[in-house]
């Protein structure tokens, strides 16, 4: 159990520094193409590790898991990943990586990280029949003010609708929602069938979704004309190996032997991490001591609401 617990915090490193490589890498091309660039790393790396597996004869067996060689998803398992291709992929990319380019890394990082544990654990209730004890409620309450702590240091006015940079905040609030929805539906998925397999066809659906968008938005010859910049391959690199195929892999093996709300949890984390990495790298951050003590309660909540 610490080894998992270890990998979520390994997750959460990965993914809060994720924010500020999409920041930096929207200097270069739209938050689509960035999208796009990952989601064909990522795809590119579930073909070599099927060629990889098919060559070798090694198959993924465990109590929770099957062949990579086959998967066994009913039509209701098909339309559920295709559900998560475009809440987990397409649209959940599209709307945070705008929100990254118009408002910085760090709000973006709260808004997916504050509210989804909570959305999360409500669909758990309705779908999963888990259940909430007094504490992990309390928990949940005192993370959501040290996220807001955290990252607006107590000045509500950044989230006011006349700010010039709403649009940015609405994109950012979309993404807990699409999160939500695509954990739930990948949890229900991943109980019978293979997590690497299920999120190699969900990359799959993804990156063909986000091609026509790319193209659909004329962001094609852009896209072609930067594909070999090194920045913009390193990026794509580290979004598509390890924040997608790492990460997610981490996520969905999480999920299957913890309850939805307390893998949600570490996810208060992340904006902490977010502001660190952007203020380490000069990204334009503010930092006031209501951020730190944010930071501070969202790290006591955690282990409440991870409390025995």
């Amino acid at each position: 159990m610490l080894l998992l617990y270890l990998e979520l915090v390994l997750m959460v490193i990965i993914w809060s520094f994720s924010f500020v490589v999409v920041d930096i890498a929207v200097e270069f091309i739209p938050p689509l193409s960035i999208a796009f660039y990952r989601f064909i790393i990522a795809s590119l790396s579930f073909v070599i590790l099927d060629l990889y597996f098919k060559f070798t004869k090694r198959k993924e067996k465990n109590s929770h898991n099957k062949s990579l060689e086959n998967n066994r998803f009913t039509k209701n398992d098909w339309v559920l990943i295709i559900l998560a291709s475009f809440t987990g992929i397409s649209l959940f990319f599209l709307a945070q990586y705008s929100a990254i380019e118009t408002i910085g890394p760090s709000l973006p990082a709260l808004f997916v990280c504050l509210i989804t544990p909570v959305i999360i654990t409500i669909l758990a209730l309705i779908f999963f029949k888990e259940k909430l004890n007094t504490l992990k409620i309390v928990g949940f309450v005192i993370a959501s003010i040290g996220g807001f702590l955290l990252v607006t240091g107590g000045n509500i006015n950044i989230l006011a609708p006349d700010s010039p940079s709403f649009l940015g905040y609405l994109f950012a609030l979309i993404t807990p929602l699409l999160w939500a929805v695509y954990s739930t539906a990948t949890k229900k998925i991943s109980k019978s069938n293979s997590s690497i397999t299920m999120n190699k066809y969900i990359a799959y659906i993804g990156t063909i979704e986000l091609f026509f968008f790319v193209l659909v938005n004329g962001e094609l010859f852009n896209f072609f004309r930067n594909f070999f910049n090194i920045f913009l391959f390193l990026s794509a690199l580290y979004l598509g190996l390890a924040c997608y195929v790492l990460g997610y892999y981490i996520w969905q093996n999480s999920q299957k032997i913890l309850k939805s709300s307390k893998v949600a949890s570490f996810l208060y984390i992340e904006p902490f991490l977010t502001l660190i990495f952007s203020l380490l790298l000069q990204r334009s951050e503010i930092i006031v001591l209501w951020n730190i003590i944010g930071g501070i309660i969202v790290l006591i909540a955690v282990l409440i609401i991870n409390y025995k």
